[in-house]
């Protein structure tokens, strides 16, 4: 894994639920670590993929909470082009999740994570999850940042 402030100036990243949901409550400890990425979205510098999985994950907290105000707020705001793209889970990302299954501990929604961001040609993941800390690309094509 990569330290978060290794990412390169531009490209595609694909962003895990923990990081989104942190900026968007304003987490007091790891909000801050996550600004480059959406601040460099705004402008034009990344662009952000998400898989359908952390459209739930996301969205869970508010609708949880009773606020589908929020909720609609946030779905808005993760699924509006340009810099935002949303991933679903088709038939080749499930078939290359289960790979990953295979030989790595991840769990389903994060090895379809990290199936997605492979599937779409991201140069990183950004996450909070330690446990992909065992997986290696042998492409070297993507960088876990942390």
């Amino acid at each position: 894994m990569r330290d978060i402030r290794e990412l390169p100036g531009r490209g595609r990243l694909l962003v895990d639920s923990a990081p989104i949901i942190h900026y968007l409550e304003d987490h007091p400890e790891f909000s801050a670590r996550y600004e480059k990425i959406f601040f460099g979205a705004e402008a034009g510098n990344y662009e952000l993929v998400i898989t359908t999985v952390s459209l739930v994950e996301v969205l869970t907290g508010p609708l949880r909470q009773g606020n589908k105000s929020l909720a609609d707020t946030y779905r808005e705001a993760l699924t509006s082009p340009p810099n935002w793209r949303v991933i679903d889970l088709t038939p080749s990302i499930a078939h290359r999740a289960a790979q990953i299954r295979g030989v790595t501990r991840l769990r389903t929604p994060d090895a379809i994570q990290l199936a997605s961001a492979l599937e779409v040609s991201c140069i990183g993941l950004v996450t909070q999850d330690r446990d992909f800390c065992g997986f290696s690309e042998t492409s070297g094509k993507l960088d876990i940042y942390f």
